[in-house]
């Protein structure tokens, strides 16, 4: 019995050491340079998310030589193109560029062909855009604590906007109503673009948006900027205070990061958060982005990783307690 358990014990050694060997191998000659990578972005050509993706493609073909196909794979909030992803070979030559919504947001929203927490492995975090508080020129506050008494003064008065169910703006106004106990009316709309144009307008008077979003309306007086969604003040708004400064505990950023399919080799995801690291580090990329009103984050797989568990968790609760659905207003 017991030379049969030492017989056995080694048998899964060697397999062990023979799974570990080939995973090696094969990292050792990634990427082939005649073999391109296939990088998905589940949002339109053009956003700021896609823009990044197509940085670092342009940028690891110069540095290494390797050729990086970026497609644009849209629908179901970025369901399509994860989904896709996830179903294909844990070879390191099939990558997605994501939005948070599709990892954190729609798995608590409805029924999905994958699991972002199985059939994904984060790589890194390409960029993050945080949000920021406005109010139509015409409500009559100037801070935050303002705008809550104001709301509790009128309840169901203010309408906030979002890009659409389960959106950040979404998201972000229903955190700010849990958290202060408003009645404030949620209005969604198919996106950013006719949201701003509502705002604008003054038929909806509060929104939770990236600043490059509002930033013309807040220079001509159109909207008031009330406070940064963030935890520490914003670089290029350094008078804009924090909604944490002004009492409340209400985080918001729009973020994009790199996956690859789960069972992917460690090696190659090292690889290429590495690359990512070095290439997008480089002070003219950083800056470019500044101007859009976004950071590069960066950093390890196991730091994106921790991040993405937060955000899954804190929307998870949000949702729950808000009873957000795909059919609620």
């Amino acid at each position: 019995m017991r030379v049969s358990w030492i017989y056995g014990l080694r048998c899964f050694a060697a397999s062990a050491l023979l799974a570990l060997s080939a995973q090696n191998s094969h990292a050792q000659g990634y990427p082939n340079p005649s073999k391109p990578i296939s990088m998905t972005v589940n949002i339109a050509a053009g956003g700021v998310g896609d823009v990044i993706a197509r940085v670092f493609a342009a940028k690891l073909g110069e540095s290494d030589n390797v050729k990086m196909v970026v497609e644009n794979k849209t629908g179901g909030g970025g369901i399509i193109g994860a989904q896709t992803v996830a179903r294909s070979p844990a070879d390191g030559y099939s990558l997605l560029t994501t939005h948070g919504g599709a990892i954190t947001v729609m798995p608590f929203l409805q029924h999905l062909n994958y699991d972002p927490k199985t059939d994904l492995v984060p790589v890194v975090h390409l960029l993050s855009a945080p949000s920021v508080l406005v109010v139509h020129s015409s409500v009559p506050v100037k801070t935050v604590n303002e705008l809550i008494a104001y709301a509790k003064a009128n309840p169901g008065k203010l309408a906030y906007a979002s890009q659409g169910v389960g959106a950040t703006g979404h998201l972000a106004g229903e955190m700010l109503r849990l958290e202060t106990g408003i009645d404030i009316v949620h209005v969604p709309y198919r996106g950013a673009a006719p949201a701003m144009q509502d705002l604008a307008a003054g038929n909806v008077q509060v929104m939770f948006s990236l600043y490059s979003s509002v930033q013309p309306l807040i220079e001509q007086g159109t909207l008031r900027i009330l406070g940064a969604a963030t935890n520490e003040r914003v670089a290029f708004l350094p008078d804009v205070p924090t909604l944490r400064e002004q009492g409340l505990q209400l985080e918001m950023s729009a973020w994009f990061g790199l996956f690859a399919p789960a069972s992917t080799p460690p090696e190659v995801v090292t690889w290429l958060n590495q690359r990512a690291n070095a290439l997008l580090k480089n002070p003219e990329v950083q800056a470019r982005f500044a101007k859009q009103g976004a950071t590069l984050p960066l950093g390890t797989p196991e730091e994106f990783g921790q991040y993405v568990k937060a955000e899954s968790t804190k929307f998870e609760s949000v949702i729950r307690r808000s009873k957000i659905t795909l059919s609620n207003p």
